[in-house]
């Protein structure tokens, strides 16, 4: 039986592409292996959100061609997408695919074995109008169910690429997402967290659909319990969408906003598409709607031209408004984006420094979040103790606001939902006891 390794670089939508892709092998017979041992196949699928991402990227596919010389090398993802020649010239790739044409993979490779000549099969992604179905009947990990809903993005943010790795915005068909989520509850799923690239601009692209008409569909599903959206930008938070979320019962209490600067004159460099005020009023609106609301958020600290007293506003801006987590990441120029071209490029150090700030005070806000639970008893689906510290006997889950608990448990537990009493708030884990079982929907092996 032929065997195939996978290698996932970037973000979550990547990841579940490469579930979906692995369901092709499945179909066709292979066997999964692991990326560190010996392979007929490895598919190694990048990242190119910055320049790290395309370094990792070939370091990657390098390591895959060292393993087995004879194996068949077949890269796709974004850095693929953008930069194919480049992955082209590194000897012993063998098929180049992007983030279209998917499916056409495995037949790549039955042509390759018998033709022996190296297959560049990347097209322009900007021509795409339709959105490439890719399905994921079940996941790896068991507890949580990605289901992507839309492609690409058309905002071209002056620090990101994505749009040329991507293609414009295109929204999966609503019978497509809604029999997908079916299956995904009659597997066993209790959560399923809504992803994509510009996840919140689904149905900008239909004439009568929209997303705030999605999440009213997905609420109707039987025996799904959580739907999380992985992330929503501050612009696609419509009076709509913040209805659906009111009369809901199954959307969680927390969303993840990026924010990337809490500066209006960082925002208009970046060609974000809302201000601070704005931003503020969305949250402050959602909050009402979703009492004890946990809100999560990019920032990018150093953007081109960012001085102290911008970075201060950005400073200010988080601490008001109680994030419960911050992910920062230092502005790193991304070669043929518009930034990566601006004058003024901030001093590495300095953005050290700030990045740490924000640091200090992301551990800060979620230490104060996690503190207003202590005592509480909260709904958590457990998954895997952690097998790194030889958690036996431990399992950790997220509630409904992704906050991690860590409790005692049998590992039957695994993908229930069960309420757990938070005995000791922290960050980034909570300790918990169990308390009990909600309901018992086992997953389907």
């Amino acid at each position: 039986m032929a065997t195939v390794a996978f290698h996932t670089l970037g973000c979550k939508v990547n990841h579940y592409e490469t579930e979906a892709i692995w369901h092709l092998f499945q179909q066709e017979g292979y066997e999964k292996t692991d990326f560190s041992s010996h392979a007929d196949v490895y598919v190694i699928n990048t990242c190119t959100v910055t320049n790290t991402g395309d370094k990792k990227s070939r370091q990657v596919i390098r390591r895959a061609i060292r393993k087995n010389p004879d194996a068949v090398i077949c890269v796709t993802g974004c850095y693929a997408q953008t930069s194919p020649a480049e992955v082209m010239e590194i000897p012993g790739v063998d098929i180049v695919v992007g983030t279209q044409d998917r499916a056409k993979m495995i037949p790549y490779i039955e042509q390759f074995k018998q033709e022996r000549k190296p297959i560049n099969a990347v097209t322009n992604i900007m021509k795409n109008r339709v959105y490439e179905e890719l399905d994921v009947p079940d996941f790896s990990n068991r507890t949580r169910a990605s289901l992507k809903i839309q492609e690409g993005c058309n905002n071209f943010c002056t620090f990101c690429i994505i749009p040329w790795a991507r293609g414009l915005l295109r929204s999966r068909q609503p019978d497509e997402v809604l029999a997908q989520a079916e299956q995904l509850v009659e597997a066993g799923y209790q959560e399923i967290v809504l992803t994509g690239i510009h996840t919140g601009g689904y149905g900008e692209d239909f004439k009568s659909y929209n997303f705030a008409n999605l999440l009213s569909d997905l609420e109707k599903i039987e025996g799904l319990k959580r739907l999380r959206i992985s992330s929503i930008e501050a612009s696609q938070i419509t009076d709509e969408v913040i209805g659906v979320i009111d009369r809901s019962d199954k959307i969680v209490n927390h969303l993840h906003i990026p924010l990337q600067a809490g500066s209006d004159t960082v925002l208009k460099r970046m060609r974000r598409k809302y201000t601070t005020a704005y931003y503020k009023e969305r949250v402050q609106h959602l909050k009402k709607a979703l009492p004890d609301l946990a809100v999560t958020t990019d920032v990018i600290v150093g953007f081109p031209g960012e001085t102290e007293e911008e970075f201060q506003e950005t400073y200010q801006f988080i601490s008001e408004l109680g994030y419960s987590e911050l992910h920062v990441f230092p502005y790193s120029k991304r070669t043929g984006t518009p930034a990566a071209r601006m004058e003024e490029q901030v001093d590495p150090d300095i953005k050290n420094t700030r990045v740490h700030q924000l640091i200090e005070l992301s551990n800060q806000l979620a230490k104060e979040y996690a503190a207003r639970h202590e005592g509480e008893v909260l709904e958590v689906i457990p998954e895997e103790g952690d097998a790194e510290k030889n958690d036996d006997g431990f399992l950790t889950g997220y509630t409904s606001n992704y906050m991690k608990i860590r409790f005692e448990g049998p590992r039957s537990l695994i993908g229930e939902r069960v309420q757990v009493k938070v005995t000791k708030s922290g960050y980034p884990v909570n300790e918990g006891t169990f308390v009990r079982v909600v309901d018992s929907v086992a997953l389907s092996s």
